[in-house]
């Protein structure tokens, strides 16, 4: 018997990096997976889904819920990055980058819950970031949108708690994922920013996709009850700790 059993999730954003690993752990744990994403995978089930787009949620939404017949945990993880400070992009990238990280998690939400409405255990899982409440460099629009994330994620469990649905996010530091890797990739010294990288997180490495799979999996746990409105670090210590330097 798997935690999962019986429940039916949807991942966006489960085509790689850490939504793959998500829905890989709670498909090992039970649950039916529908991968919402704009890249197919033959790993899970697979919705075609732009999240910047209002009628492609609503048609994947519905097409979940049509080939499983009901909606139990949405994790809302569909996203991308940005580089650079306040004044590195113009109002249609932080317009672009705006409507993928925080919209398009509105829009999903907005079709998931009067799904979730009828589950007997719904939940509501959100991507943050370290990025939402320690200052990173060249990170303005990333950080501002994960920062938004935070605060959308406590006014959804405020509005929701009462009908007996549970909304959290995770923040992961900075995580093993395909986009860190092209990052490093352009690097003009990759192996250096990598080490920098693992360096400022205490625990002296990146994470792991699956590291933050697990912490979203207890998020989501049907017996997790008393957990709503929170934001779980999976950051090797990275915004909690202050460390003295190594001797």
């Amino acid at each position: 018997m798997g935690r999962f059993d019986d429940l039916v999730a949807i991942v966006t954003g489960g085509s790689s990096g850490i939504g793959e690993a998500v829905a890989d752990l709670l498909h090992t744990e039970g649950a039916e997976v529908a991968v919402l994403d704009t890249a197919p995978t033959d790993r899970h089930a697979f919705f075609p889904c732009d999240v910047g787009d209002t009628a492609s949620v609503e048609a994947a939404v519905e097409a979940v819920v049509e080939r499983f017949g009901r909606l139990d945990i949405l994790i809302n993880n569909a996203g991308i990055g940005a580089q650079g400070d306040v004044a590195a992009d113009d109002d249609d990238a932080w317009a672009r980058v705006w409507n993928i990280n925080v919209v398009g998690m509105v829009r999903v939400a907005r079709a998931a819950l009067p799904h979730l409405r009828k589950s007997p255990a719904p939940s509501i899982t959100n991507t943050s970031s370290i990025a939402a409440t320690a200052g990173l460099p060249q990170r303005a629009l990333y950080s501002a949108t994960k920062g938004a994330v935070l605060a959308l994620t406590r006014a959804m469990a405020a509005d929701h708690v009462r009908e007996g649905i549970r909304v959290n996010c995770v923040s992961p530091g900075t995580a093993d994922t395909p986009w860190i890797g092209r990052l490093l990739d352009a690097a003009e010294d990759p192996a250096a920013e990598r080490a920098a990288l693992e360096a400022r997180q205490p625990h002296g490495r990146l994470v792991s996709p699956g590291e933050v799979a697990r912490a979203i999996a207890y998020l989501a746990d049907p017996t997790s009850t008393s957990t709503v409105g929170i934001s779980l670090a999976v950051d090797g210590g990275m915004d909690a700790l202050r460390l003295r330097p190594r001797q």
